[in-house]
């Protein structure tokens, strides 16, 4: 079922094929609309904003926003994001999220897997902070704008979902191809290339959406529980987890993508789900993941 559903968010956010045959991107009424995943803003195809990407250009025109009383498009961006977080936490980037699909994909590959050491995860709260936040307002030029500091020098997906389609579509804009592209296509190849190895690397090291949709996981409406009387600690759970986590050590931990892998697979039905204060029943079938 999720997999179904990873799917239906990937053609939804990504619906505009009339982009072919055409040289320009979707600026229609759906774009006022941000997706609860990490999606390229500027993909060809993408009917919605990326959350991350307007969050930024929001913050880097913050002083021309403020003088002018223009509160309304940041307040509803970072209002957005709240919401979801306060939900369900970090649900969207397990359910809703392309990127983090590709990266289940490639790492079904039968390759020998590896841990991803646990402080990794630490890193992309520093670019929540620093590169989405901070950065932004911080950094000007003479006009007073900043600039859209991860999109624009980190952001991988934004090099698959805009830049190299783009320059398929476009073949002119090779001309203006600087440092940048290359330094982004060189981020994407080692992400990619970890996938490969690793559990959805940029999800545990360098989404700044998804730390912040984590940092709701432990007091969002929707609860994961485990109880821990019926479980005997088998790490089946830890085996089929997109991110490699153990949830009896912490069923909301800040990793935790809520895609309820854990929750079809365990044998001992040691998991419970909660939203608000209702218990939520969902079907268990490991088919069904």
């Amino acid at each position: 079922m999720r997999r179904r559903i990873q799917f239906l968010w990937l053609f939804f956010n990504n619906g505009y094929w009339a982009f072919l045959g055409k040289e320009k991107i979707y600026t229609g009424p759906l774009k006022a609309f941000c997706a609860p995943g990490l999606n390229c803003y500027s993909c060809p195809a993408a009917t919605l904003s990326c959350p991350i990407g307007a969050i930024q250009h929001f913050l880097s025109e913050l002083r021309f926003n403020w003088h002018n009383s223009i509160y309304v498009f940041g307040i509803y961006v970072l209002g957005t994001m709240i919401i979801i977080g306060a939900f369900v936490g970090r649900m969207a980037c397990g359910w809703a999220c392309p990127f983090g699909l590709l990266q289940e994909i490639i790492f079904k590959l039968p390759t020998r897997k590896f841990p991803l050491p646990k402080y990794f995860s630490l890193f992309k709260y520093a670019i929540l902070l620093f590169f989405v936040f901070l950065l932004p307002i911080l950094i000007i030029d003479k006009m007073g704008y900043g600039e859209v500091w991860f999109c624009r020098y980190l952001c991988p997906v934004g090099t698959l979902e805009a830049g190299l389609p783009l320059l398929i579509l476009i073949p002119s804009l090779k001309q203006q191809i600087t440092w940048v592209f290359y330094h982004k296509l060189i981020i994407l190849s080692i992400f990619l290339i970890m996938t490969i190895f690793f559990k959805r690397p940029f999800c545990h090291i360098l989404c700044p959406l998804g730390a912040f949709y984590g940092l709701f996981n432990h007091f969002s409406l929707f609860q994961m529980h485990v109880d821990k009387t019926k479980c005997k600690k088998c790490d089946i759970c830890y085996k089929y987890c997109p991110m490699g986590i153990k949830i009896y050590e912490n069923p909301n931990q800040l990793d935790c993508l809520r895609c309820l892998t854990c929750y079809n697979v365990c044998p001992e039905k040691a998991i419970s789900l909660t939203f608000g204060t209702h218990h939520t029943m969902l079907l268990k079938d490991k088919h069904h993941i």
